[in-house]
């Protein structure tokens, strides 16, 4: 993430523009309902005259009633203003929350791979969510602050001149004081807030690797590690946040002191003026009133201020994420996907993570129709072939094609309609079985849908469900045993019907039995479609129509099981180490009668299991 900082008028104006400008009626009408009740305070401060000269010193019993009618008046009009604009402003902020959040999360799901491979999920989730309740939260405090208690202090502050003018100065002789303290006191928060910012997104993606990652802190005897580093940054954490407090609350702290100044001024120059006779009581507690409850509204202007902030803070996290770049688009002028079964080819594609080259040169062909297994060594590239083809990420040099179109003519959706994967991860939404089979399809007829789950053996545990295709299968599918997740996602791709099929790995977390059956939908799913196998496991492959040797993100030999071991090289010693292990030489082709009995031997068995 980038240090990009925005001043607060930019911030101001792209919340205008993107958020609250659509609010403009709803926040209209909470400005009327502000001027009602920032207006009350000071026809509360302007009835103290009456009540004081009228009733209290000169006994007139006729203003007794209308003054306290007046009073009962304000208060009700007051709370009925109050109650209205709290109620528009709180709309105003929940959907200004809401759009904000729907916008972080169809801008980060359109991001390239490299994107989401430098953000973690944790810091990506406390954008979407903690970032946008701060800004919710200080939001409608500031609207409330800078609507409500700004009117009611020009309305008090009109009150107060209108008694004395001199008075006023005097009580607001030691504001310009606090302008620069203040302003250093904003920037100081503002720093704070934004260290707390990303602490909080660090605190969210240690959390996030944990819960992710549970069984391997219990296997590992992590707990202990994990508590202590989770308690350092929770640390760091508290004092960051108590330094923004103590920054947030000096500003107001200030207010303070130099409002207890103000009025020391005024008692002690208009003390002599009412006991002279020039100022009478009314006109003194009218005055006292108001300028009591104008610096009430100050002083919350003050905190504002800081909250403001806070909330610039997030802002700033959001708006960085909502401009980062988004690399992958659609074409201006997109071409139609290739229809029926198509090949596959890359041609001289090179791709780099940041210093480290992946792909590098790469050239291969998958024939329609046919099966062709990608294998080498773990880095070599493979998966990396399949986040091309899907365009997950772009090469930086290089050309993909699908049926003789390139992927990037296509409409992202179009390319990716191409594809059905099942990779050995199986991940499944916390949903019901159903909703994970279909996903957002609406319009699978039920004949369909058993004719895939039967295909894809889903039907062989459907039963022991206790409410079948409406079980929900838990946070990644953790209510399912591996095999059954793979079958769940394999009856997804059976589903989709696409005609090319990519599998990585989909059978190597799976126990024998398991793996028999992943197999044998696997082989069903494949026929008469383009797949592409990644496997490390080679005699999952060995039946391929043609097998591509990767090393180092470069094809360095292809062609079928027993012609790549005949040649010897890289892919007969991987299957030596697999089936041999021994350390001599690689085996002899298939035909020959010199092949050593002990290695058939095993390989029969391996077969077999």
């Amino acid at each position: 993430m980038n240090d990009q900082t925005y001043t607060s008028k930019e911030l101001l104006r792209w919340l205008w523009r993107d958020y609250l400008k659509k609010h403009l009626g709803l926040m209209a009408l909470a400005l009327f309902f502000m001027v009602i009740e920032g207006s009350s305070l000071g026809a509360l401060a302007r009835l103290m005259e009456p009540m004081f000269d009228r009733v209290f010193v000169a006994g007139q019993e006729d203003a007794l009633i209308w003054v306290g009618l007046t009073l009962i008046g304000i208060f009700v009009v007051r709370a009925i203003a109050g109650v209205s604009q709290k109620v528009l402003l709180t709309k105003v902020a929940q959907r200004t929350a809401a759009d904000m959040r729907i916008d972080l999360l169809e801008r980060m799901m359109k991001q390239d791979g490299a994107f989401h491979q430098s953000h973690p999920p944790g810091f990506l989730i406390q954008r979407v969510q903690s970032d946008v309740n701060a800004v919710q939260d200080v939001w409608r405090a500031v609207i409330t602050g800078a609507g409500r208690d700004f009117i009611g202090l020009m309305v008090l502050m009109g009150v107060a001149i209108s008694i004395d003018p001199v008075w006023a100065l005097l009580a607001c002789v030691g504001i310009p004081v606090m302008v620069l303290p203040a302003a250093a006191a904003q920037r100081f928060v503002r720093k704070r807030a934004r260290e707390a910012r990303d602490l909080g997104a660090d605190l969210a993606t240690r959390l996030d690797e944990v819960f992710h990652g549970i069984v391997q802190v219990k296997l590992n005897a992590l707990e202990a590690y994990q508590t202590r580093q989770y308690r350092g940054l929770t640390g760091r954490f508290i004092d960051t946040e108590v330094r923004a407090a103590f920054g947030n609350s000096a500003i107001p702290g200030m207010v303070d002191i130099l409002s207890g100044l103000g009025f020391a001024a005024v008692i002690l120059y208009g003390g002599s003026e009412i006991i002279s006779g020039d100022k009478t009581i009314g006109q003194f507690m009218t005055f006292f009133t108001a300028m009591g409850f104008a610096f009430s509204p100050l002083r919350r202007l003050g905190g504002i201020a800081g909250l403001w902030q806070i909330a610039a803070a997030a802002l700033e996290r959001i708006r960085e994420l909502l401009d980062a770049p988004v690399r992958l688009r659609d074409p201006a002028q997109p071409v139609a996907a290739p229809r029926g079964t198509p090949d596959i080819a890359l041609r001289d594609v090179d791709l780099s993570y940041g210093d480290t080259r992946v792909l590098d040169r790469l050239t291969l062909t998958a024939k329609a129709g046919e099966t062709t297994a990608l294998v080498g060594a773990s880095g070599a590239g493979k998966s990396t072939v399949f986040n091309v083809l899907t365009r997950l990420i772009d090469p930086q040099r290089g050309t993909a094609s699908i049926g003789g179109v390139a992927t990037t003519d296509m409409t992202l959706s179009d390319l990716r309609g191409l594809f059905s994967v099942v990779t050995q991860e199986a991940l499944l939404f916390d949903a019901t079985l159903r909703e994970n089979i279909v996903l957002d399809r609406e319009d699978v007829p039920d004949a369909r849908l058993q004719e895939v789950l039967e295909a894809a053996h889903v039907a062989d545990f459907l039963p022991k469900l206790d409410k079948g295709l409406d079980t929900l299968v838990g946070p990644r599918g953790s209510a399912l045993s591996g095999g059954q997740r793979q079958r769940v996602v394999i009856a997804r791709a059976l589903l989709r019907d696409t005609p090319v099929l990519l599998l990585d790995e989909a059978t190597s977390a799976l126990d024998a039995q398991s793996e028999k059956v992943v197999q044998a939908a696997l082989d069903r799913l494949s026929k008469g479609r383009t797949t592409i196998v990644i496997a490390h496991r080679l005699a999952t492959v060995r039946n391929a129509d043609r097998i591509v040797v990767m090393d180092k993100g470069r094809v360095v030999d292809e062609g079928t099981h027993d012609a790549l071991l005949d040649r010897g090289g890289i892919y007969a010693n991987l299957y030596r180490l697999q089936f041999d292990g021994a350390g001599g030489p690689a085996p002899a082709p298939a035909d020959a009668t010199q092949k050593p009995r002990g290695f058939m031997d095993r390989f029969r068995r391996d077969q077999r299991r």
